[in-house]
């Protein structure tokens, strides 16, 4: 029963995801933006989820390129202080 325990993970991450985009939506079309302190923590959060979905799933198996995943996490490299830092240290360097 592997196979259904491994369709049930996919699917629900993708539900997961699908519930958490469509909870932003419902943020603006309210104007919850309008509340600072919350809406930047609520956008932390959700990129420390997608962050947390991309080392946890995308690079170890392989979903994407060394490249791409160079790539992307040397994005993080714009943050001002402490981006270069930060980009070594997820690689482990």
């Amino acid at each position: 029963y592997g196979w259904l325990i491994r369709y049930m993970h996919a699917n629900g991450a993708s539900m997961f995801f699908i519930c958490l985009f469509l909870h932003v939506g419902r943020g603006l079309y309210y104007g919850s933006y309008t509340f600072m302190e919350t809406w930047n923590i609520g956008v932390l959060l959700l990129f420390a989820v997608m962050a947390t979905a991309f080392m946890g799933y995308v690079l170890p198996w392989g979903q994407m390129s060394f490249w791409g995943a160079t790539v992307i996490t040397n994005l993080l490299s714009a943050i001002p202080y402490i981006g270069t830092t930060l980009v070594e240290w997820i690689w482990g360097g």
